[in-house]
């Protein structure tokens, strides 16, 4: 893990006029599961290998809530040292969707191994932090408020049918577009990764709601597959 940056505060708050339309899905992939995956390495080495780290946006609609805290984001870095992919491990959800856009630019040195240039794996933290004053709100207080005002995100398609097969559990978090933007699932082989994935790409969400403004949030949810079934196939099944 990287230090801790510190956002917030002097950010200009945007405007707060956002038109609700709902997106099509984009799960992120996930590395590929081989033999010769990158290397795991601590946040001292990764901080060394820093070239560029822009600093993520505060959300607005975070800031007039009193909503900060921690975001903890695993990154995949490719032989080339940019970022291929990364994953919210946690945090909330304003905050993690602006992780994810800004560790998604960060460039970093290739590792050097005896083979060469090499990739690696990391986590970051990034800390959002506000300095307001006259509120007595404690983070997890401002974060309960804000939940309670959130008419949660929606699947739009497909509707549900029976399904014979497997199911997997999977955590979306849903951006205010109503696009996949991560997806954590627990560990599986990677023919059952590829054909949640594929269900995925199929359906369609209604983003989340703070009133009339869309907003980033997390969304539990089955996924229907067939592990022996292709990525095809699958997504079939799901919308039969």
């Amino acid at each position: 893990m990287i230090k801790h940056r510190l956002y917030g505060g002097g950010l200009t708050l945007l405007a707060l006029a956002t038109l609700c339309a709902p997106g099509e899905v984009r799960p992120q992939e996930n590395p590929t599961l081989t033999s010769d995956l990158p290397t795991i390495i601590d946040h001292k080495r990764a901080e060394s290998l820093i070239m560029l780290q822009s600093a993520p946006e505060y959300p607005p609609i975070a800031k007039v809530n009193y909503i900060q805290g921690q975001v903890s984001v695993r990154l995949t870095v490719n032989g080339k040292g940019k970022v291929a992919s990364a994953h919210i491990v946690s945090g909330n959800a304003l905050l993690a969707e602006s992780a994810l856009k800004a560790t998604l630019r960060w460039l970093y040195h290739p590792l050097s191994t005896a083979r060469g240039p090499s990739g690696f794996i990391t986590t970051v933290k990034v800390k959002y932090s506000l300095n307001f004053r006259g509120t007595d709100l404690t983070p997890e207080q401002a974060e309960r408020d804000f939940m309670r005002q959130v008419k949660p995100p929606q699947i739009l398609c497909p509707t549900e049918r029976p399904h014979q097969g497997d199911f997997v559990h999977v955590r979306l978090l849903v951006n205010d577009q109503g696009e996949v933007v991560d997806v954590d699932a627990p560990p599986a082989s990677e023919d059952f990764a590829s054909a949640t994935r594929a269900v995925l790409e199929g359906w369609t969400f209604r983003p989340a709601r703070w009133g009339s403004l869309p907003v980033p949030s997390y969304l539990d949810v089955d996924v229907p597959v067939h592990p022996a079934a292709s990525p095809r196939q699958a997504a079939s099944a799901a919308i039969r």
